[in-house]
């Protein structure tokens, strides 16, 4: 079943998609960014080029040719995947199709109304008895909690 994790207070969501698909592929891990518009991904696509500074994460769009050699894939809209590793939502909904992979990941940022919707999120994987975890970005060190 997939595990969910939530990084909630983060000050920056394009950047923090960053740091944790970097962590990933630096453990082996394939991540899917799913994005919701053109224009998170154009912005992740360009930051991207420039984390961390002094190299960059390999990365592509879903529908290009090397999609399955590439450690990070961006997706838009399509429900059609290289691989069911890691997807990383930048949604403000759950996506009809994160249960396909083995771990996703919620990053929730500071403001209130995002918050309430990654409440809402939380719940709905909650109630489908999903495994959680809670990892809250705001402490400067992560505090981790999980709810099984």
């Amino acid at each position: 079943m997939t595990k969910v994790d939530f990084y909630t207070g983060s000050t920056d969501k394009l950047r923090t998609a960053c740091q944790l698909s970097h962590k990933a592929m630096q453990n082996g891990v394939r991540t899917v960014i799913s994005v919701p518009d053109t224009a998170t991904a154009d912005a992740l696509d360009k930051l991207l080029w420039h984390y961390p500074a002094t190299a960059f994460i390999p990365h592509c769009r879903s529908d290009a040719e090397e999609a399955e050699q590439t450690p990070v894939v961006l997706n838009q809209g399509s429900d059609k995947f290289p691989h069911h590793d890691l997807m990383i939502s930048m949604h403000n909904e759950c996506m009809p199709y994160f249960s396909r992979f083995e771990r996703v990941i919620e990053i929730i940022s500071t403001d209130s109304e995002d918050s309430r919707q990654g409440r809402e999120r939380f719940k709905f994987y909650r109630d489908r008895g999903y495994e959680l975890s809670h990892i809250d970005l705001s402490h400067g060190n992560s505090s981790r909690t999980q709810d099984t």
